[in-house]
């Protein structure tokens, strides 16, 4: 990385609890690249305050976490197809004092479907009903598919969920057959719920692919399972990788090869 400079220019993330991630990620490739750029984490209690920073500072690119999703959209000026869609932002970009507000995770699993090859006429249950699994939902629509089961064990969120998007929900789930499991909950992911499995084996077996929106670790029980099963597998780790790198795109106008984003990857990663 460039010593810091006059003309260097910030990106920076917003969340509740920052994480080395995106700051690895980021700074990994503009080192790798020569680009004069530097990337932070921020916590705040002034999303206000923040936003007029940005600004003002010309801080060029802002990723956004939660629980600031939501609440940044009034402050922005322009608001992407993709953040639209779920009402949802984690990207803003600053030209010249305007803020352009996107969301790349909507449209990482997006390009996931596409690059996996997913027929749109596939039956899909989907287990979870948070933020990110409203933009796994969405993406799901965007792309064609029509047969999706939301299984929430919360009837608001869950039943809330599913009707936006034209689903249907279910609050247990009653075995009926899927072509694509999706896991969007916290279940496989460290902690007490690091070995749980999201769905039953025999379901996996079943499936012909099994996607698990759980980044870290990025091999879950799910993923071992579909693995073991021969199913196709898409995981947590290529969403929060291929994010991040639409993220680094607009920001710098420089568009990266996957060998680039799978080394940001694993450096972000690494203990």
């Amino acid at each position: 990385m460039p010593i810091l400079n006059k003309d260097m220019r910030v990106c920076m993330s917003l969340a509740a609890r920052p994480s080395n991630i995106g700051t690895r990620f980021h700074n990994f490739l503009y080192d790798e690249l020569g680009l004069n750029f530097m990337y932070k984490a921020f916590t705040t209690t002034d999303l206000e305050g923040a936003v007029r920073g940005i600004r003002a500072l010309g801080i060029r690119g802002c990723s956004v976490s939660m629980p600031f999703k939501e609440a940044i959209i009034p402050l922005v000026d322009r608001v992407e197809a993709s953040a639209a869609a779920i009402d949802s932002v984690n990207t803003v970009v600053n030209d010249e004092g305007v803020l352009t507000a996107s969301n790349t995770d909507y449209e990482a699993v997006r390009s996931l479907l596409d690059t996996h090859g997913l027929d749109a006429r596939a039956r899909v249950v989907l287990r979870g009903s948070g933020g990110m699994a409203k933009a796994v939902v969405a993406a799901f629509r965007g792309a064609g598919f029509d047969e999706l089961t939301v299984l929430a064990r919360n009837e608001a969120t869950g039943s809330a969920l599913a009707e936006q998007y034209g689903y249907r929900w279910a609050s247990a789930d009653d075995g009926a057959d899927a072509d694509a499991l999706v896991n969007v909950t916290p279940v496989g992911m460290h902690g007490d719920a690091a070995a749980e499995l999201a769905f039953p084996v025999e379901r996996i077996a079943a499936a012909d692919t099994v996607f698990d929106v759980v980044a870290f670790p990025s091999e879950t029980p799910l993923v071992r399972a579909g693995r073991d099963a021969g199913r196709q597998v898409i995981t947590g780790a290529e969403v929060i990788a291929l994010q991040a790198a639409r993220q680094f795109e607009r920001y710098t106008g420089v568009m990266l090869t996957p060998d680039q984003v799978e080394r940001a990857s694993v450096f972000s990663r690494a203990d």
